[in-house]
């Protein structure tokens, strides 16, 4: 399993720069997913990163971020991608750590490359507002593909916003109808106002295209 947690997502940011452009905004829990995905780990390495989640949570012992990330790093040793988007999480607020948004982001790259989708979302969040990496638009974009890719409604709904906005990508408004319909069937609630708000700026042709392209996704 994972920890659920609460860093400000890239869909709330873009939503809240929504508000001042006539779109809606909202608080959207972090991500939260179930349980451990299949690996090939040694079950040591499983047992540590467990062992994290356990003292993360307060879950049959007490909650002790110091001694979470003790074992999330002993688990990411091993190469455990759970462990490393852990790492990149508390490092990300602090929690058994000093915060540190570098740290975060090579610990989210590193579950990243291993094909984590909330690593690849959260590394693109950090692209697209600069936190411990350099801003690049270009890169926030390819790692919300990924995650996208993997049906992360949350990329989904970012890559809709980046069409809209002309972020990283050439501006265009039937491919981010398209991602805001996507984001909506896998439950994203900042799509609906997005893509009724935005379907008002768009002809019929364009929508039903945005809608042709959705449904071969």
């Amino acid at each position: 399993m994972r920890i659920p947690h609460t860093k400000p997502s890239l869909a709330m940011s873009i939503g809240i720069l929504l508000v001042a452009t006539a779109w809606s905004s909202g608080a959207i829990a972090s991500q939260a997913t179930p349980a451990t995905k299949p690996t090939s780990q040694p079950q040591s390495a499983k047992a540590q990163f467990n062992l994290g989640v356990m003292y993360d949570s307060g879950q049959g012992v007490p909650q002790n971020y110091a001694k979470a990330v003790y074992w999330y790093r002993k688990a990411a040793a091993q190469g455990n991608a759970l462990a490393e988007y852990h790492l990149g999480v508390d490092y990300s607020f602090g929690q058994g750590v000093p915060k540190d948004d570098a740290k975060s982001a090579y610990w989210y790259r590193k579950a990243a490359a291993q094909g984590d989708a909330y690593a690849e979302y959260d590394l693109g969040f950090d692209y697209s507002f600069a936190q411990g990496v350099p801003q690049d638009q270009a890169k926030s974009v390819y790692w919300l593909r990924k995650a996208a890719a993997q049906a992360n409604v949350l990329a989904e709904f970012a890559l809709g916003a980046d069409y809209y906005h002309g972020w990283g990508v050439q501006q265009d408004y039937i491919q981010a109808a398209k991602w805001f319909i996507i984001s909506k069937a896998g439950g994203e609630k900042l799509a609906i106002n997005a893509l009724s708000l935005l379907e008002s700026k768009m002809t019929p042709t364009q929508i039903a295209e945005a809608q042709r392209l959705a449904n071969q996704w």
